[in-house]
């Protein structure tokens, strides 16, 4: 082969139609081989010394490379372990701009730095090779035919519900779908689940990461894996275990697939933190490639790591190089895979600087500026384990964020906790005590009841405890604060009084979720009343126990689907839900944003709001526009059913009973302004005026 310079232009490996470019940062290393292996990788063919260094970047250029040749590198460079360097040339590590993995991690002791079992632990060195059992990173064409119907969704913020769904486990049990499809990208465009995602009323799919992972060590020894994939190695590569041949074009298709049904598809991002672990793990990529760059050292001792996220290290953003990493990786996956959006995990940690979170962190400022990432939706996990972690409201205008203090006050008010009326009333009008500032609107607040961490709806009412001991880890691991209410009985039950509260529990907090301001994101399987047995952390769970069961599809009680559809359409009918302009009460010239009611229809003062054990609130969202209706909200979390009246306002003759969560047909009722009626026990309400 034709070696030349190359350029430092563009990271990764780069084919051009005749030949391939190699471009590798470090900016401590001595030398940097490139490693060509066999297609099966399992015999390094060559090995060959990148020739040029231009500001840290190595790169060589090969002009008989092509598509398809597996590939890794060797770094050389000092092995310091306490001045932060953790150089060994005996590992192949692999390119953290990988489009494309062949093969899985094979684990042994050869992908440690450092002799296992040692008294010098990883002070010591390990000269084993470890490339046998290393993934390989695969040349790409990036060249895809999208079509020329394929037109992205680019729904409007306040028009988003968010699905969020495992790629494997969504439909892995989902008899409508292809057995060849069943757990695969393609499973995720089916025309089973297509329809589906119409009938909920969904805009966007969040997928749990899909970014290429391994499994840890200590799960496969259990006989586990790291089902929910926030294990990541490979920031540019789909992950192949979802797809059945070409990983890349698997996923293109299915995204092509889903925009053309107007669906968009957003991806859980990992960037926080690797799969290299803390001091004592592997040396598979980054850690080998340039560990002081990369990572979090801890400035008194470089030798451990500092460690934000729980996962034993950190990625250091503050590192023009390894930001620069981040930005492309999320460039790529818009430009190359036409993604519409990113939740981002521990967030925090992406905006750390010396002094802690910095809402002028180079990663939100690189965000802020970029134009491909200017079209795309960004939520923001945030918060994280470090210091002054807990960030919610502190994010730019341009971001959304998860909004955990409405499920914990939405979860503790449908539980039976008194006293929570206020808070309620926050949480329902897209928390503006968090999120009005810097001119964000309620679209900065993704509400939300359940996600992949933690119960299942169903579970939620099903359990007081956590039951975990699948994991192997005697039932330490998951949160102990749920704010659950098993409603009699832990667990399963045939009971039938306790089926049908559990039922209308479940319908309230769905109801609520979506008449609620902001943004709505409901967990898949939700809607058919999927259990996990009471696991609240079922991240190493690919079985039946984290896999969605379909089974209540269809069944009488167990499935939610069109209520769900029912209230998303309410949702699209009412635009005051989907407000954009935060909420005041009675104006001067009688118009109204919202009016908080007693049960007896009177405007509720300070005394009110102070009711000892107040379980019942009452409001009316005023319309947006001259000639549209009020929707009139109606939350009773009591035990015993409260008598209320429908409020007289003199342009609406009638009010129309859209929604009673107690009702298990849906009857359509007319009410008299002024007229009495009854909330049953803990239920929702909705009425429309009519003129």
């Amino acid at each position: 082969m034709r070696l030349t310079a190359g350029t430092s232009s563009r990271l990764g490996a780069s084919w051009d139609g005749r030949g391939t470019n190699f471009a590798l940062f470090s900016a401590n290393a001595h030398k940097v081989e490139l490693c060509l292996f066999d297609s099966q990788g399992r015999r390094e063919l060559e090995r060959i010394e990148l020739p040029e260094r231009t500001e840290d970047v190595w790169h060589g250029y090969l002009n008989d490379v092509s598509p398809g040749q597996l590939y890794g590198y060797r770094v050389h460079g000092p092995y310091e372990p306490e001045h932060g360097h953790r150089f060994n040339a005996n590992k192949l590590l692999l390119d953290p701009y990988a489009r494309r993995l062949a093969g899985r991690l094979v684990w042994s002791d050869a992908h440690f730095a450092y002799r296992t079992g040692s008294a010098r632990e990883d002070l010591s060195f390990d000269r084993r090779d470890n490339a046998r059992g290393m993934p390989k990173a695969v040349v790409v064409d990036e060249t895809f035919n999208w079509g020329r119907r394929e037109m992205r969704p680019n729904v409007p913020w306040e028009d988003t519900i968010i699905y969020e769904a495992h790629v494997k486990g969504l439909t892995q049990k989902r008899d409508d779908v292809p057995p060849n499809l069943r757990g695969t990208y393609g499973g995720l465009s089916s025309p089973a689940m297509i329809e589906h995602f119409k009938r909920l009323g969904v805009t966007t799919i969040e997928l749990l990461p899909v970014h290429g992972l391994i499994d840890d060590r200590v799960l496969v020894e259990k006989k586990l894996s790291n089902y929910w994939g926030y294990n990541t190695l490979a920031f540019f590569a789909p992950e192949a275990r979802y797809a059945q041949d070409n990983p890349l074009d698997a996923f293109r298709t299915t995204v092509a697939r889903l925009h053309d049904a107007g669906i968009e598809v957003m991806l859980d991002v990992v960037y926080n933190h690797t799969a290299e672990g803390d001091h004592m793990g592997p040396t598979l990529s980054f850690r080998g490639i340039d560990n002081a760059s990369y990572y979090w050292l801890r400035p008194d001792n470089p030798r451990f790591y500092d460690d934000f996220t729980g996962c034993g290290s950190s990625v250091n953003l503050t590192h023009p190089r390894v930001l620069q990493m981040v930005m492309d990786s999320l460039r790529y996956w818009v430009e190359i895979c036409h993604i519409d959006g990113f939740r981002f995990d521990l967030a925090t940690t992406l905006a750390r600087g010396p002094n802690g979170f910095d809402r002028n962190a180079a990663f939100l400022t690189a965000i802020r500026q970029d134009p491909v990432l200017a079209s795309v939706k960004l939520v923001a996990e945030p918060w994280d384990l470090g210091l002054g972690g807990y960030q919610v409201g502190a994010f730019p205008s341009q971001w959304s964020e998860w909004n955990d203090r409405y499920r914990s006050t939405m979860r503790r008010y449908w539980s039976g906790e008194g006293s929570l009326i206020g808070e309620v009333s926050r949480r329902m009008t897209g928390s503006s005590d968090l999120f009005n500032h810097d001119g964000r609107t309620q679209r900065a607040s993704v509400n939300h009841i359940t996600v992949h961490d933690g119960f299942t709806l169903a579970d939620l009412f099903s359990y007081n405890e956590k039951h975990n001991e699948a994991n192997g880890e005697d039932n330490r691991d998951g949160s102990n604060h749920n704010h659950s209410n098993n409603c009699g009985h832990e667990g399963p039950t045939d009971d039938e009084g306790i089926v049908v509260l559990r039922r209308q529990l479940r319908k309230n907090q769905l109801a609520c979720l979506l008449l609620a301001q902001g943004l709505p994101l409901i967990l898949a399987g939700d809607e058919v009343g999927n259990s996990q047995s009471g696991n609240n952390n079922a991240y190493c769970q690919d079985n039946e126990i984290g896999w969605v069961s379909w089974a209540g599809l269809g069944r009488e009680g167990d499935d939610l689907t069109d209520f769900i559809g029912y209230i998303t359409e309410l949702r699209r009918r009412f635009p005051q839900i989907r407000a954009h302009r935060w909420l005041d009460g009675r104006r001067v010239d009688g118009s109204y944003g919202v009016l908080w009611l007693t049960p007896a229809a009177d405007e509720m003062e300070e005394q009110d709001w102070n009711f000892p054990e107040g379980r019942f609130l009452a409001y009316v969202l005023g319309p947006v526009e001259h000639g549209q209706a009020p929707i009139f909200i109606v939350l009773n979390a009591a035990p015993e059913p409260i008598v209320f009246k429908l409020p007289k306002m003199a342009e609406y003759a009638s009010w129309q009973q859209l929604l009673n969560t107690a009702d298990v047909e849906q009857k359509a009722a007319d009410f008299a302004p002024g007229s009495e009626t009854t909330a049953p026990p803990r239920s929702v309400l909705a009425f429309a005026g009519s003129a």
